[in-house]
């Protein structure tokens, strides 16, 4: 039985997560990556959110992304080792977070006092996360950590999301949600990404969303409208709960005072960002 309010370990991570989400939104981390010759955008976020792996192929990234069409991530993997190492790319990734952080929050708050105090909150919250079954974070979680309290605290952010990513994509294995209708569903909830968002980044065509929203029709889970049915939102509603069941180690550990604190935090800390252009305007719906 939690000691956390319902759904305390959820509300942090969304709080955390955006930020951590911005950097592959940041006209920075193209700068920084197109410095080591990786000029692709696709390239660009395969090679920056693997490279903790090291030089994997083709299979692995696609597994452990989940949602991406591998004919896309064959595309560009693992000949973008052969542009820049994983080192590389890590070193790269960490001054494009540099300042990304320091354009969207402004060195007042890169300074402060909280921003010392949320690096704190969440790196000890990572003391209770677990490696087994979760490859993105286990990656992550041999990376060393930042000495920049902005940079600490968004390392810890990486971890906690690829913690509770891991835990997600078991999730919707265990729901029988191929990517395409993960990311179908998720759009019907309100919250995902736009449709021509999805199709762009994630090198899927408008035939395999018409696709993936017959079956889900089929199921029941999905209107002729687009919209998630009664069971499918219950079905979402599930995937998530049994994330936060996956996901509750770090929380707990953090306990109620420390995660209510780090949530405050996070969440004053991506207002700043979202008032500053963090996101594109329509990249969700």
């Amino acid at each position: 039985m939690s000691t956390l309010p319902p759904r305390a370990g959820r509300r942090c991570h969304n709080a955390l997560n955006p930020l951590h989400s911005a950097l592959y939104f940041s006209p920075d981390l193209g700068k920084e990556l197109g410095g080591i010759g990786i000029d692709d955008p696709s390239a660009a976020y395969f090679a920056s959110r693997a490279a903790a792996m090291g030089a994997v192929g083709p299979g692995t990234v696609t597994a452990t992304f989940y949602n991406f069409n591998h004919e896309l991530v064959a595309r560009h993997v693992p000949a973008v080792w052969d542009i820049a190492s994983p080192e590389a790319v890590l070193t790269a990734r960490l001054r494009a977070a540099d300042s990304t952080l320091r354009r969207l929050l402004g060195e007042e708050v890169i300074a402060s006092p909280e921003m010392a105090e949320a690096a704190r909150l969440a790196l000890r919250a990572t003391e209770g996360c677990t490696r087994h079954a979760r490859p993105l974070y286990a990656a992550h979680a041999d990376l060393p950590v930042p000495e920049q309290p902005h940079l600490a605290y968004w390392h810890a952010a990486t971890l906690l999301r690829e913690h509770r990513g891991d835990a997600h994509l078991a999730a919707l294995l265990a729901a029988s949600l191929d990517p395409m209708e993960a990311l179908v569903s998720h759009t019907a909830t309100g919250k995902g990404m736009a449709p021509r968002w999805i199709l762009a980044s994630r090198g899927w065509r408008r035939t395999d969303w018409e696709d993936a929203s017959a079956r889900l029709r089929g199921r029941g889970l999905l209107t002729a409208e687009g919209e998630l049915t009664e069971e499918g939102t219950a079905l979402r509603t599930g995937l998530e709960e049994t994330t936060d069941r996956m996901d509750l180690a770090p929380y707990e550990h953090l306990g109620g005072a420390g995660v209510a604190r780090l949530t405050e935090l996070g969440r004053g800390f991506l207002g700043i960002a979202l008032a500053a252009g963090a996101f594109p305007t329509d990249a969700t719906g």
